[in-house]
């Protein structure tokens, strides 16, 4: 599939990995829905990105707010190619701290957001695109999730994160697999440690020392490098069915 004229639903497009991919897309020639619950920064992303770019305020979790936005960007620019989810949130409880047990109402938000939110973008943005017309290779469509290298390398305290990005990560390939029949691919993305709003929360001396835990380059990952590689997956009609760990080669520690 050609970025170029083409429109891509973004969860989370005003900040951090969904920006950049908002960013680099509009940069490609293509148009972008920026799917997202803060008001301010998504009016801020749809003005620095002109009028390639459309806010649509929502929360991924409320099926009648992600309906609307969607009806609002079909009534905008007439049709949607891709969907990419980036929305998510990455607290961190021990199942029993010194406080008790985990609260189970913030395991079941964690879920929520992260794994039902994106079911619940993914499927309405199918909905839209299997009517798309094909193109020269039978595509109609293509959605795009973000897990993490947690999926696989949970840490402690992560067990509502990790499950919940697992859980992405296990509903790729029958999604795909389903999706095949309407020629609509479904990737994964599971980012290791990205320079993002999640992260900005930490001291620099505990984003240094996470850095210094990844192989090569011994960096935080840049949004604009998981920006690239969802183009690459957009241009790549081979790619479907899989998770891409984008991680530098590093495996998680216990802590």
């Amino acid at each position: 599939m050609n970025i170029e004229s083409n429109i891509f639903l973004i969860s989370g497009g005003a900040s951090g990995l969904g920006l950049a991919t908002a960013q680099n897309i509009v940069s490609q020639g293509g148009k972008v829905i920026l799917l997202d619950i803060n008001e301010q920064a998504g009016q801020l992303a749809q003005v620095s990105l002109g009028d390639s770019a459309l806010f649509c305020k929502a929360d991924i979790v409320d099926e009648t707010q992600v309906s609307q936005a969607i009806e609002q960007a079909l009534s905008h620019f007439g049709k949607i190619n891709g969907v990419i989810n980036c929305a998510g949130i990455g607290p961190a409880k021990r199942v029993v701290g010194k406080d008790g047990p985990h609260d189970l109402g913030f395991f079941q938000k964690v879920i929520q957001v992260n794994l039902v939110g994106v079911f619940n973008v993914l499927r309405l943005g199918a909905n839209v695109m299997q009517h798309n017309t094909p193109n020269g290779q039978g595509e109609r469509g293509i959605v795009i999730n973000t897990a993490s290298v947690a999926a696989f390398d949970g840490q402690v305290g992560q067990a509502a994160y990790s499950a919940s990005k697992g859980g992405v990560v296990a509903m790729t390939l029958p999604i795909a697999r389903e999706f095949a029949r309407m020629g609509i691919r479904v990737m994964t993305i599971a980012p290791g440690i990205f320079e993002t709003p999640l992260l900005a929360n930490l001291s620099s001396e505990a984003q240094a020392s996470l850095a210094q835990q990844i192989p090569f380059p011994p960096r935080l990952g840049k949004p604009e490098e998981f920006a690239k590689l969802v183009q690459q997956i957009i241009e790549n009609t081979m790619l479907n069915g899989e998770v891409i760990r984008l991680d530098g080669a590093i495996r998680m520690g216990m802590k």
